[in-house]
């Protein structure tokens, strides 16, 4: 999964990029209201962390107008305004919760979860297709018990590829999960990604292949 933190204070914006990460967890950054609706109009995010108190708008306004579009994307607000009538305001206006600053990174993690729950988004710890076995959490995968050796961009495709298993990844969303909105990558990147992965599937005999389904992505078959 891929969120994205809404945050003009550069150092906090960093930190949470870097823990999450550490968890596993991919984030994209905005540091203007501007910015965020940018990201949020091109890349599918599972999440939006949202400060109020950005230099261009106020995160509110942004909130209330992702909402008035059907925007459904859950969004955790997270700010130093604590009083009564902004935790009001913020869950009226269309927030799935509200973290008030200071706080710690783990209850932050907590509240991702439990509003990913909520929703129905909560991402499993294990997938399975077949003789195919990704835990999501360790980003280790196994054919018939016998570990693959992957890169973890190697990983990062398999996880959608297996998520949707038998149906077409666009190849746009890989190479949004593959290198986000803030990196740099050539032309044929994903196919070089495809191919070394597709080659570590099917050397394993295992009846599983990567299908390139021309002019519009890929899909993992077999199983």
């Amino acid at each position: 999964m891929r969120l994205l933190i809404v945050e003009d204070d550069r150092e906090l914006s960093q930190a949470l990029v870097a823990a999450f990460a550490r968890i596993s967890v991919h984030c994209d950054h905005a540091g203007t209201v501007a910015d965020a609706e940018a990201l949020i109009g091109t890349m599918a995010y599972t999440l939006v962390v949202l400060d109020l108190g950005l230099p261009d708008d106020d995160g509110l306004a942004l909130l209330r107008r992702l909402r008035a579009a059907g925007e459904t994307v859950p969004v955790i607000i997270l700010t130093a305004r604590g009083d009564s009538q902004t935790r009001i305001g913020g869950l009226r206006g269309g927030a799935d919760d509200f973290l008030v600053k200071p706080f710690l990174f783990d209850e932050l993690h907590a509240r991702v979860e439990a509003v990913l729950r909520r929703q129905g988004r909560y991402v499993e710890n294990q997938m399975a297709f077949g003789p195919l076995v990704f835990d999501v959490g360790s980003r280790e995968a196994t054919i018939d018990g016998a570990r693959l050796s992957l890169s973890a961009r190697e990983a990062d495709m398999l996880e959608p590829l297996l998520r949707r298993s038998g149906h077409v990844v666009p190849k746009r969303f890989l190479e949004d999960q593959l290198f986000g909105s803030s990196e740099t990558f050539g032309s044929n990147a994903i196919e070089v990604y495809v191919h070394r992965l597709r080659r570590k599937i099917e050397t394993t005999d295992s009846g599983l292949s990567i299908v390139t389904v021309r002019g519009v992505g890929y899909m993992l078959t077999g199983g």
